[in-house]
């Protein structure tokens, strides 16, 4: 690729690709496809072929080289027959007759090569490269390449109508017709368009391309199967350079806020990240405080359960001694009730055993009491009271 500013490198490169393309497309040259005297179209008069032609007519369609269709001529002076492959038009007239003997696809026939001609072409789809250097409403230079794909569709209109009295290429000169109506239509087209219009928008060239070669095609026999751009540059490289630099411009705008974007993204992500971190730790931090929290409320509960237990120890001691001292109390008052009890027992027995005494006892008692009972009786009126007194003391004393 050349260094030279004023070179457009991107047209360069289009331009070598379309003679790549159209290499590629390109039959080599071949004997000739019209034998015995169809030098031009069916149309024009017959002439009678040469000796010369003649002779070479079998080696031409026999083999040997590559012709444009492979036709085979077969047999001998006036006993030859035409081969002419499936896929190609031919048509077969003979001297002295008004219409074609043989006309349609992939027919043979027989030859007499002393009054008959024939021709043969294509019945395949033929492409025709199209490279138009235009003029563009603001008078700058731009290129448009496309591809229109044809096919002969009424042979019998065709044969009558075009030119195929090329030799090595039945259809070469049909193929420059259409294409230079295809480029004067482009160039026409262009020239009322804006380099914006030509370069984002390339329907309405082809809309107008194909309106105007259908439109040839229909009184032809012909009919257009494919019209299609490819390629629309500038022509001038400086012109070139200056349409993309907004667009580069803008590209590199937006992959700088696409830096811009994706640093501020990382940062907000590191943002978050931290603040997760200091979060968590913050987080961690609370939890460790509410385990201590949480531990010393229950160390006090532990000590308050504690200092209740113990209270409530305390108190159960307090009431087991306060029981086992009211129990001494109680046992204590139980043997001083039980020994009053045996005191009584006892005195009662005692009283019955001295109640048991006989009455010489008693009396020898009596007498002996007698002192301390006159002493503790009121004194009497009389005797008789006091001897009342007696008797009564000692009922009193028996009961």
């Amino acid at each position: 690729m050349s260094d030279d500013p004023t070179r457009n490198s991107y047209l360069d490169e289009v331009m070598q690709g379309q003679a790549q393309l159209e290499k590629s497309l390109k039959r080599r040259a071949a004997p000739a496809a019209i034998v015995a005297g169809m030098a031009a179209p069916a149309a024009a008069p017959m002439r009678v072929a040469r000796d010369e032609e003649l002779a070479a007519a079998p080696a031409a369609y026999g083999g040997g080289g590559s012709p444009a269709i492979d036709v085979r001529v077969t047999g001998w002076g006036r006993w030859q027959t035409v081969v002419v492959p499936p896929h190609a038009y031919v048509v077969h007239t003979r001297r002295g007759h008004d219409q074609p003997l043989h006309l349609g696809r992939g027919i043979s026939f027989r030859f007499d090569p002393r009054k008959d001609a024939f021709l043969v072409v294509p019945g395949t789809m033929q492409t025709i490269l199209i490279n138009a250097r235009c003029i563009c409403r603001e008078r700058q230079g731009i290129l448009v390449q496309g591809y229109v794909q044809w096919i002969v569709d009424d042979f019998a209109t065709a044969y009558r109508t075009l030119d195929f009295s090329d030799a090595g290429d039945p259809t070469r000169i049909v193929t420059l017709q259409l294409r230079e109506q295809a480029e004067a239509t482009i160039k026409d087209k262009v020239a009322a368009m804006s380099i914006d219009d030509v370069l984002a928008d390339k329907q309405p060239i082809i809309e107008e391309l194909t309106a105007r070669l259908r439109s040839l095609a229909e009184g032809a026999g012909l009919k257009i199967a494919t019209v299609q751009l490819k390629e629309a540059v500038v022509s001038s490289a400086r012109l070139w350079e200056s349409l993309q630099r907004p667009f580069r411009a803008e590209r590199a705008r937006i992959a700088r806020l696409a830096e811009v974007a994706a640093e501020q993204e990382i940062e907000a992500r590191e943002l978050a990240a931290r603040q997760a971190r200091e979060a968590a730790r913050l987080d961690a931090e609370d939890a460790n405080s509410r385990r201590r929290i949480e531990l010393e409320r229950g160390r006090q509960a532990a000590e308050a359960e504690l200092e209740r237990v113990q209270a409530e120890a305390r108190a159960a001691i307090e009431r087991l001694r306060l029981d086992a001292e009211l129990a001494i109390e109680r046992a204590r008052a139980e043997a001083e009730h039980a020994r009053a009890e045996l005191a009584v027992a006892l005195a009662e027995r005692r009283q019955g055993i001295e109640n048991g005494l006989s009455a010489a006892a008693l009396e020898a008692r009596l007498i002996a009491a007698m002192p301390e009972i006159v002493g503790k009786l009121p004194q009497p009126d009389s005797v008789v009271d006091a001897v009342r007194a007696i008797v009564d003391a000692v009922r009193g004393g028996q009961s």
